[in-house]
């Protein structure tokens, strides 16, 4: 059995550590003990990687990712998308043996319209992956399993009043609950649970993240069939994984 079809209990209330991508050319290091569900996690610092993901960005990405990265206006936006997409290439052709380069990846069909816009994938699903980025800071997660992740900034005071129809009746109160300066940091932890269950479902946003409870205290409380685990990222931030538990009726991939 593969590290990542190792299974272990469901654990929802401990931070699980990503694995620090090395820039370009260093090799990958070994993974570390599997997350939630199998589940390795890797963390991409953009300052470390900036230089390197630039100058090798051309010889791993396709040219619709290249176009991308050239859309964003802010150097740093376009910097810490160069970081991410390299990084994932370079970590889904290390899992599966083969050159960064030749890396394929598609859009599976969306759950709710059946249009090819869902999650990302690998054309033959041998392995399941996710990635997110916000600027400074890309975190990849891979499976054996769907999976999704989102990182965060610690969002300002405003934003919580802004986005309080957001959350599912029982977060709002747990959020209300709290201490003012204890709700940012909060708000984070659920938006980035709430998030990457969403993304590891294959919805995303199309979905009302409101009817979703996922808790905004210490322990995340999973959707059944899925675990939902923070995820240790720098201060200021706030990270979370979500995996389908193949062993709470969870069909095939």
């Amino acid at each position: 059995m593969s590290l990542l079809e190792s299974s272990p209990p469901p654990v929802v209330d401990r931070l699980v550590l990503p694995v620090a991508l090395p820039p370009l050319p260093a090799a990958l290091p070994p993974p570390g003990g599997p997350g939630p569900g199998g589940a390795q996690l890797w963390l991409v610092a953009t300052a470390a990687h900036e230089e390197s993901a630039a100058r090798y960005a051309p010889l791993v990405l396709g040219p619709s990712e290249l176009a991308r990265a050239e859309e964003f206006r802010r150097p740093t936006d376009r910097a810490t998308y160069l970081c991410a997409h390299v990084g994932l290439r370079r970590v889904l052709g290390s899992h599966l043996g083969i050159a960064p380069r030749t890396v394929s990846v598609a859009r599976a069909p969306c759950p709710c319209c059946g249009e090819p816009h869902g999650r990302p994938v690998l054309p033959d699903g041998r392995l399941h992956f996710s990635l997110s980025h916000c600027e400074g800071l890309s975190l990849i997660a891979v499976a054996a399993a769907p999976v999704g992740v989102d990182v965060e900034p610690v969002p300002g005071p405003e934003t919580l009043v802004e986005a309080a129809d957001v959350l599912h009746p029982a977060e709002a109160a747990e959020l209300a609950a709290l201490a003012p300066a204890l709700r940012p940091a909060a708000f984070a932890r659920v938006w980035t649970r709430k998030e990457a269950y969403l993304k590891g479902l294959g919805i995303g946003l199309g979905a009302d993240p409101s009817t979703e409870y996922v808790g905004a205290g210490g322990t995340s409380a999973a959707p059944s069939g899925w675990l939902v685990t923070d995820v240790a990222v720098p201060h200021g931030h706030r990270a979370a994984v979500a995996v389908r538990h193949r062993s709470i009726g969870a069909g095939p991939d």
